[in-house]
């Protein structure tokens, strides 16, 4: 199984613009502001692919890397969320020029997705830390919760931590409910 990964800055680009515009709580304890994404080489490269993600180039680009690299499934954001309904569309379609790849992605950006035609090889996980989780619906939405470390993953949600690929839809059909431990 090949699994790659796409990103961009954690919450504002270095020229401030907001890329996360409905990150509430998960701001104070985003792993993605710290270790080795606050290097600076890492964190100039996230900014080059933010600025890349806005051109012309970037869906054709994408289908050809991915092809390139055979991937099984590719998770959209591992920091950053969708900073327009545009970016968004350009990872739709990229989805649907690719229909044997699986892509899947955490995100705020709750009702956005509702409101969006959503490839059946895409997944979404709402993150149950932004300014939209009223907008969650725990009863059906795949969502996340975190657990502290001295916390067990409990309340039938399955432990996506050491295995990311845990929160998508193909490894866990039947639960919506998705635990991740703070780290």
């Amino acid at each position: 199984m090949r699994l790659f990964n796409w990103t961009l800055p954690a919450y504002k680009s270095q020229s401030g613009r907001l890329i996360c515009a409905n990150a509430k709580e998960c701001v104070k304890f985003c792993y993605a502001k710290k270790g080795a994404y606050i290097w600076r080489n890492v964190r100039s490269a996230h900014e080059e692919r933010y600025e890349f993600s806005k051109t012309p180039e970037f869906v054709d680009a994408m289908i050809d890397d991915i092809l390139k690299k055979k991937a099984d499934y590719v998770r959209v954001h591992d920091a950053g969320d969708y900073y327009s309904r545009a970016y968004m569309q350009k990872w739709f379609d990229i989805a649907r020029a690719l229909p044997h790849v699986r892509f899947y992605s955490y995100t705020n950006m709750v009702r956005m997705v509702l409101a969006a035609n959503i490839p059946d090889n895409f997944d979404f996980i709402f993150s149950d830390s932004g300014k939209e989780k009223r907008f969650i619906d725990k009863t059906k939405h795949r969502h996340t919760r975190i657990f502290s470390l001295n916390d067990s993953v409990t309340d039938g949600y399955v432990d996506a931590s050491n295995y990311d690929l845990y929160a998508t839809k193909w490894f866990s059909p039947n639960n919506h409910k998705v635990g991740l431990i703070y780290h």
